[in-house]
């Protein structure tokens, strides 16, 4: 799951600034899980819209805005893209990076890409993986350092960490202590002891 969240609705505004007819584009899969991008808030960005005296030719609601297949499946959704002079799309990077590529109009993003998480037992897992292109996550137990502690550490704990704590986030549990949990209880404490080198990116 790609984890977004909304810019404010004055950023989007200024992106916005001198464009009359705005088409709105969603995204039922990961935005609408996390509240940034299915139908109500996709609804009420409209209703803003209209507020701020822009003429919003429609919306679509696609079941992914990362993979759309064409524009003529986005006219299908909302007839009214055809007279856009700019769409918004309430997605990640993805999708918005999807449907520019799909349009001969400006897009814009009124989300942000934060991370790549999941959702497990009705709660969302900002940090999951750092997309890096060299997983190793089998030598941590399956957590990933990178994502998962702000120093990136790949060979232990910081000096920092205070009672299973990040000394960065205090909230936050610090990487190690869970990478450390699951090893004992999957039996590979051993893996502690191998030293990991950094990402070779030739």
């Amino acid at each position: 799951m790609i984890i977004s969240s909304s810019k404010t609705f004055e950023e989007v505004l200024v992106f916005l600034e001198g464009i009359d007819n705005v088409f709105v584009i969603g995204c039922n899969v990961c935005a609408a899980r996390l509240h940034v991008g299915g139908e109500p808030e996709v609804l009420d960005m409209c209703a803003k819209l209209k507020a701020a005296g822009k003429n919003v030719v429609g919306w679509a609601l696609p079941t992914a805005a990362c993979s759309i297949q064409s524009y003529e499946k986005l006219v299908e959704k909302g007839p009214g893209i055809q007279k856009a002079d700019a769409i918004l799309v309430m997605a990640c990077g993805s999708g918005t990076s999807v449907v520019s590529m799909l349009v001969d109009v400006p897009v814009y993003p009124s989300n942000n890409t934060d991370s790549l998480g999941g959702r497990s037992q009705e709660q969302v897992i900002p940090h999951l993986c750092e997309m890096c292109g060299a997983c190793n996550i089998q030598e941590f137990g399956g957590i990933c350092p990178k994502a998962n502690c702000p120093k990136g550490l790949l060979n232990g704990p910081c000096g920092g960490s205070i009672s299973g704590k990040c000394e960065v986030d205090t909230e936050q549990e610090c990487a190690w202590e869970l990478i450390y949990r699951q090893l004992e209880k999957t039996g590979r404490l051993k893996l502690l002891e191998k030293i990991i080198g950094p990402r070779d990116y030739n």
